[in-house]
């Protein structure tokens, strides 16, 4: 029962309520960016008129019981909105729920219900966007318009796999350096500008792959801000000079994995990476230069890097049975690739069983079908042709798909886009 006393009740909103229809995307942006940044992502938005009111166990679960609708008792000047006896007795309510159980529940969320779920209310906007959601992220193969990266990777990402994807400019709204510390965007469409309005924002990255995209002296300028730097995939890359990447080289000293081939290399820029590759560097990849790598360059490289463990110096025509001395000095080595390699001949490579830790030898097209079998005999300790691609550096290995990079599995990615 309700008295009036004669006074006109007004309608007062509850002030445990979080539910806004001014809801905000960070904090200048409305709906209409939320809805915008979704269909970026090739994903339906949830019409406005289903995100108003409050948010009870019963809306959640879209029950049409008739018995717990809503009464309204319409007075003069008034209208009394009871809720469901229920739900009151019960106290079954969203927010009722504390953030932990909350943030637990989204966990388990694809990209496309989390972000729905931000435009809900202004509680849930904040739980949406709490960083403990965004560690890992899977745009791979997507096609991502303007503004979604750069909204999407501020959200506090440190795990980015991205790869065949066509991504347009990132529009960053902030100059805030990101945490990111792994990144795949391995054969993406994407202009040079937007990967350096990206990789400009990085300096804390460990493991970076940007197979087989055009690059700038600018983009191997801020790949050299990331010191931290253990794996790197440059393979296929092309569009900078000598002097940035001596500077980058030089920059990430605690690089472990380095994959620098078919990078359209002069003879220069070979002899630069053989001068300033880190001597920590245990898996190098060097394949791919012909004529531009020389016998005096292995030599160098091998009294560099002495810890070498696993070296593709495959089609590099210039090389003969003479660097198998310089070889024989890398007391680590147990991986050799030398495919292509057509001044060594299938005779010589029984030389390489000298080599005490060697474990594997790719050899593909220097010897005969006849001559393999012999070869296998000559050298039973060694695997022989057992792998037709190199796994340096690279994030995936295999043709397997996966959603994991370096071995790290993105949790948070769009799924079942079909059904959207």
């Amino acid at each position: 029962m309700f008295r009036c006393s004669g006074k006109r009740l007004k309608e007062i909103p509850s002030s445990s309520s979080n539910v806004s229809t001014g809801l905000t995307w960070g904090l200048d942006c409305d709906l209409s960016r939320t809805s915008e940044l979704l269909s970026g992502m090739g994903v339906s938005v949830l019409k406005k008129d289903k995100l108003d009111g409050e948010n009870t166990l019963q809306d959640a679960l879209g029950s049409s019981s008739c018995s717990h609708k809503r009464r309204k008792v319409k007075e003069k000047d008034f209208v009394i909105v009871r809720r469901p006896r229920l739900l009151r007795d019960s106290g079954a309510s969203w927010d009722t729920l504390p953030d932990e159980l909350l943030l637990a529940i989204f966990a388990y969320l694809p990209l496309s219900d989390l972000i729905r779920a931000s435009v809900v209310c202004k509680r849930w906007h904040r739980l949406s966007f709490d960083e403990s959601l965004w560690q890992t992220l899977d745009l791979a193969g997507k096609i991502l318009l303007p503004g979604v990266v750069g909204q999407l990777l501020p959200a506090g990402v440190t795990v980015f796999r991205c790869p065949r994807s066509s991504i347009s400019s990132p529009l960053f709204k902030t100059s805030k350096p990101l945490k990111l510390q792994c990144m795949d965007l391995s054969n993406c469409t994407m202009s040079v500008a937007s990967l350096q309005s990206i990789l400009s924002l990085c300096e804390k990255l460990q493991n970076l792959s940007l197979e087989g995209l055009v690059l700038s002296d600018d983009i191997i300028k801020s790949i050299a801000q990331n010191p931290s730097l253990v794996r790197l995939n440059l393979s296929g890359c092309s569009g900078f000079a000598v002097e940035p990447l001596k500077l980058m080289l030089s920059s990430c000293s605690v690089l472990d994995e380095l994959n620098l081939s078919w990078c359209n290399f002069t003879d220069a820029h070979v002899k630069a990476a053989v001068n300033h590759v880190t001597s920590k560097v245990t898996q190098l990849n060097l394949s791919g230069y012909r004529q531009n790598l020389q016998m005096q360059d292995v030599q160098t490289l091998v009294e560099r890097c002495p810890l070498l463990v696993h070296l593709d110096l495959s089609d590099s025509v210039m090389l003969n049975r003479e660097c198998f001395q310089y070889f024989r000095k890398l007391s680590c080595l147990q991986h050799l690739c030398l495919s292509r390699c057509y001044q060594i001949f299938s005779a010589d490579l029984v030389e390489l069983g000298g080599i005490p830790t060697l474990k594997t030898l790719q050899v593909f097209g220097i010897v005969p079908d006849g001559s393999l079998e012999v070869l296998k005999e000559s050298l039973p300790d060694i695997k022989i042709n057992c792998s037709y691609f190199t796994s340096i550096a690279r994030p995936t290995v295999g043709r397997k798909r996966s959603n994991e990079i370096w071995g790290i599995k993105c949790k948070l990615a769009l799924r079942n886009l079909s059904g959207l």
